[in-house]
């Protein structure tokens, strides 16, 4: 974006109020509960690097002074919102994160790695390892962790963007800033305690590079992503596309397991079993399979709440199905290959995003976070998707309130029977119908330029 784009009154109005937003959002800071003087300045200071790196980063990536002046409102508002979550202390908190930051702390830190604490994997708990010789509450530091990645995944909508609407400025601009403030990605971070935008950020980060003839680094970025969450596994097919589309090489694809190993042999080094490292991925997901799904809007709330189902026989159908629209959108992209754009490859991103947590079972809320995320990217590079994008974000945001408030949002009974996710499954279905439709049709004809 330029100054003809951005006129200056409009941008020096946007530094004023982002220049309130900075100042609240120190006032607020020092009157969060934990810690005293010090530990405040501190967050103080990290937030200010964190406002900081995101203007870095949007001058890194070519925007000059008044575009930077505008961006103190959002990047403001971004850390306002955050700063009010900060004292929140959720059940997975409480209950799971708390507790390792403690482990860690009594056990010697780094040398405890080795030790079966905690149900994440390595470079996760390298982190909490880490934080435990710093004299910062936990919860403080585990979630500027997560913040710091939200701001990196906002570079990498905005990376991603960039690509694809090369001769545009606006657009990637919007996608870095409705990343920074997606509701969900606000919650996920800063008020949870959650992680998602860590593997998120790579993900979009590892897309972009694909997109822009950088198939090493695109590689390499996504094992780094699977190495810290497995619900990377649903878009790591669309790497098959790229690389029957010529975009990555099969000696690229070999970085994965090579940048994978990198990432965990600390934790074997220090002596983790390698069992246990490698069997983390299986014991979280054997840890939630007496329900078809938690609090997640996919295709099994759509069945009554009180209805008795097999579970075995319905995971079954529900794994084949999502296999079997992953195998669809790889053959259709296959005879398609000759016209493949980094449109379509974009739109197959997101038909997985929402198709396979929608379809498989034993999913969580969170699980859609990368379809909060690309759903947006896909609407900023054409704004005929923004159906899609609002009610993925709809359905997502309400699953993430269930949660959060231990109340379901939207409850329906008739016939004697209810259902107390079914609309939100109803919106998740429509934007995957919807992201089918767009994918078919983008495919049928080549974007010009991309």
């Amino acid at each position: 974006m330029t100054a003809s784009l951005l006129p200056r009154r409009t941008a020096q109005w946007c530094a004023a109020l982002g220049g309130v937003s900075l100042l609240l959002t120190v006032f607020l800071t020092f009157g969060l509960k934990e810690g005293g003087m010090g530990v405040h300045l501190s967050l103080v200071l990290c937030l200010a690097a964190l406002g900081g790196l995101g203007l870095a980063l949007l001058r890194r990536e070519g925007y000059g002074r008044e575009i930077l002046l505008a961006a103190l409102l959002p990047i403001g508002l971004a850390l306002l919102l955050r700063v009010l979550c900060l004292d929140y202390a959720s059940y997975d908190y409480r209950d799971f994160l708390a507790q390792w930051a403690a482990y860690f702390r009594t056990h010697g830190g780094i040398s405890a790695i080795k030790d079966p604490v905690g149900n994440y994997n390595a470079p996760y708990l390298y982190f909490m390892a880490l934080i435990s010789y710093l004299p910062f509450p936990d919860l403080y530091a585990i979630k500027l962790f997560s913040i710091l990645f939200d701001v990196l995944l906002a570079w990498g909508g905005l990376r991603l963007v960039k690509v694809l609407l090369p001769a545009r400025k606006a657009a990637p601009l919007l996608a870095f800033c409705l990343l920074l403030l997606l509701p969900t990605v606000v919650l996920n971070g800063a008020y949870w305690g959650q992680c998602d935008s860590i593997y998120g950020a790579f993900v979009l980060h590892a897309l972009a590079c694909a997109l822009d003839k950088r198939p090493g680094w695109s590689v390499a970025l996504l094992a780094v992503a699977f190495s810290f969450k497995l619900q990377t596994i649903f878009l790591i097919p669309l790497w098959c596309v790229l690389w029957y589309g010529g975009r990555v090489k099969f000696r690229h694809l070999l970085l994965f397991p090579a940048t994978y190993v990198l990432t965990i042999l600390p934790a074997f080094l220090l002596g983790k079993p390698l069992g246990d490292i490698l069997g983390v991925y299986l014991g979280q997901k054997q840890e939630y399979t007496h329900k078809l799904t938690f609090n997640a809007p996919s295709v099994f709330s759509l069945l009554p709440y009180y209805a008795e189902v097999d579970l075995a026989f319905w995971s079954k159908v529900g794994i084949i199905a999502a296999f079997g629209l992953v195998l669809a959108v790889l053959a259709f992209l296959f005879f398609h290959r000759d016209t493949l754009s980094g449109w379509n490859i974009l739109a197959a991103g997101v038909v997985m995003a929402i198709g396979v947590p929608y379809l498989l079972p034993y999913m969580h809320e969170r699980y859609f976070f990368l379809a909060d995320c690309l759903t947006l990217v896909w609407f900023c590079v054409d704004r005929r998707r923004l159906p899609v994008f609002l009610l993925t974000a709809l359905a997502s945001l309400s699953s993430y309130c269930v949660y959060l408030r231990l109340k379901y949002t939207l409850v329906l009974s008739f016939f004697g029977q209810t259902w107390v996710m079914g609309v939100e499954s109803l919106l998740m279905l429509a934007a995957l119908v919807l992201a089918v439709g767009a994918l078919i049709a983008s495919s049928l004809q080549k974007k010009p330029g991309i």
